[in-house]
């Protein structure tokens, strides 16, 4: 954390910014323990934080056409995968309720045996 007495004003490069932010999304580190560690406010880093996640601090990188044409493609196997997957657990449901219905229908077409004492 910063520390106390008069204010400095610093101008920190993208690239500073850019690594505090992806140190402080690895898995067990705080903001806290990252802007300490960086001599920084936790919520310039939190600040910086925001911006990345709203995308301005990451830079577009081009992709060439077949690239892209590659990502459509694999987008949509993605979404036909999901609604085959849907497709199949609806159909393996109606199969095993039409075999309860059979099971059911079955029994009762069964003669009941007579039991012992009756009529």
């Amino acid at each position: 954390m910063a520390k106390p007495g008069l204010r400095k004003i610093y101008r920190y490069s993208e690239s500073f910014r850019l690594s505090a932010v992806k140190l402080s999304f690895m898995p067990d580190v705080t903001v806290q323990s990252v802007a300490t560690a960086l001599d920084i406010h936790p919520f310039m880093l939190s600040r910086w934080r925001k911006e990345y996640r709203e995308m301005a601090m990451r830079k577009k990188v081009p992709v060439d056409e077949e690239t892209a044409n590659q990502l459509r493609e694999l987008k949509q196997i993605k979404r036909d995968y999901a609604r085959l997957q849907e497709e199949h657990e609806l159909l393996k449901k109606a199969i095993r309720f039409s075999s309860e219905q059979k099971a059911k229908s079955l029994s009762l077409l069964k003669p009941r045996a007579k039991g012992i004492g009756s009529k």
